[in-house]
């Protein structure tokens, strides 16, 4: 495994096309979540190396953004090519990192390349307008330029495909980036650096530091050169950015946390909701902003929809990323497992019953078996918590309005899935969810042509589609006057 992604595996930061260490010399250790061994270390780095970053990506800005929409789709083009020439490099070099499965993980690859590729085409679609004047004498232009500099964020769950709906988008639209990836994944973000060199990506325009996040993050936002910050996280963290960031009123864009609910209706097929239940619960071992975080099934198929879950979920193998035929890894630390079994305690103490699974996978480390719980109450912390874990807790309704209600009482709106057979029940609940993404009778609806993006607590902006590239532009204005008609 190591041998196959060695080129890729890069212990040391990309600023301004140089691989170098931390001005101190210090180190971050990189675990593997399913063995917990060290895989290698990166760069501790901070404020003055993130700003010699910026200052790359500044310099690089000054010739990159006159680059014509056309050169950029080709060295664009060539980045995709060079993912996929990688897929199966990538793909193993995640499953070490982050310990999803390896078919998840080549997935993830797969859809890094293309939104990359999706950009590479957006890029010549970056339209303005020519308005028609009240003055005679008079043209009115609406043009759109690259913002700048570029603060990228990322987390530890989709280490590749969260730095592609940032990066594609960035050099799409004539920006360049600084991207700080999660400390316990940095190698797949590490890599974007090999990558940019191989498709002949001008040096400065892609820079990838690790390190400390609080002085990377604080410079990031507080430096006057960085003109958008983009971050996917938590909304705890992204309120945060967003407060730092208002001192040199950058633009921003935020990918939040989420609080899926997923809703059975009597007239749905159970058979396909329970597939999407699966789908929409367990990928990534339930670590994804979209995962479903609460069931809601109508009281005519609760039974039977909880007996064909807990079927489904009872077969589901777990184990390294690596093995044959595995379906869920571990999660990504001991941390992690410690708030799966948090709230597994508070449902249980509120009268919530363990179908399947409750606890630590025989395998140990930080593996936890799929678990689905029934009796779910709006008491208990799940309802309002993200989970973050392998644990569908079930609860129940009556009444259409009442799963809507349920569905909606929360300070998050990223993701929503619901299964019915009635057409007027699904543009009635697809009207009433207040959420950014809507899945009918589908449990995994992400795509690149399609925006991503949540309401409320759950972000600003939206990635993916040909909105996603709107956050990187400026619109401007241009009146011009004189012209003697």
């Amino acid at each position: 495994m190591l041998k196959k992604t060695s080129h890729l595996m890069r212990e040391a930061n990309f600023i301004g096309g140089a691989w170098v260490g931390a001005d101190s010399g210090a180190t971050v250790e990189v675990v593997n979540p399913a063995t917990r061994e060290t895989i290698g270390t990166v760069p501790k780095c901070g404020q003055a190396e993130a700003r010699r970053a910026i200052e790359a990506a500044e310099n690089a800005f000054q010739s990159w953004k006159k680059t014509s929409a056309n050169d950029r789709a080709v060295l664009l083009r060539r980045l995709h090519d060079a993912i996929m020439d990688n897929q199966d490099a990538l793909a193993e070099l995640l499953v070490m990192e982050q310990g999803k499965p390896l078919a998840e993980a080549k997935g993830e690859v797969g859809m890094s390349a293309a939104y990359v590729l999706w950009y590479a085409e957006e890029s010549r679609r970056i339209y303005g307008d020519i308005v028609p004047s009240p003055w005679a004498d008079r043209r009115i232009l609406v043009t759109k330029e690259p913002i700048g500099v570029v603060g990228a964020i990322t987390p530890w769950n989709f280490p590749s495909s969260m730095l592609a709906r940032k990066i594609g988008p960035a050099l799409a639209a004539g920006c360049t980036i600084v991207a700080k990836p999660a400390s316990q994944t940095p190698y797949s973000g590490l890599a974007w650096g090999v990558l940019a060199q191989e498709a002949g990506i001008p040096d400065g325009v892609v820079n990838i530091i690790t390190g400390s996040a609080s002085a990377i993050g604080d410079e990031l936002t507080e430096n006057p050169l960085v003109r958008k910050i983009t971050f996917t996280g938590s909304t705890e963290i992204g309120k945060l950015l967003m407060q730092k960031a208002s001192g040199t009123v950058k633009k921003v864009s935020m990918e939040l946390g989420g609080n899926a609910p997923f809703l059975v209706f009597d007239d749905a097929d159970v058979d396909r909701a329970v597939a999407g239940a699966v789908a929409a619960k367990y990928r990534n071992s339930g670590q994804t902003c979209v995962c479903t975080n609460r069931f809601f099934v109508q009281d005519g198929i609760y039974d039977r929809f909880v007996e064909k879950l807990v079927e489904a979920t009872g077969e589901l193998k777990v184990g390294p990323g690596l093995d044959d035929g595995v379906q869920q890894g571990p999660l990504i630390d001991e941390g992690a497992v410690e708030k799966v079994e948090e709230l597994l305690a508070d449902a249980t103490s509120k009268g919530a019953r363990i179908a399947v699974g409750g606890k630590r996978h025989a395998l140990g480390g930080s593996f936890f078996e799929p678990t689905v719980i029934t009796d779910a109450s709006p008491q208990m912390r799940i309802m309002e918590e993200e989970i973050f874990g392998p644990v569908a807790p079930i609860f129940r309704f009556s009444q259409e309005e009442e799963a809507v209600r349920m569905a909606n009482d929360t300070s998050f709106g990223l993701a929503c899935y619901f299964y019915t057979g009635d057409l007027g029940r699904a543009f009635r609940v697809m009207e009433g969810l207040k959420y950014g993404l809507v899945g009918v009778n589908e449990g995994v609806i992400t795509t690149v042509e399609a925006p991503f993006g949540g309401l409320k607590e759950s972000g600003l902006g939206k990635e993916g589609g040909y909105q996603g590239i709107d956050d990187y532009v400026d619109t401007k204005y241009v009146c011009i006057g004189g012209l003697g008609l």
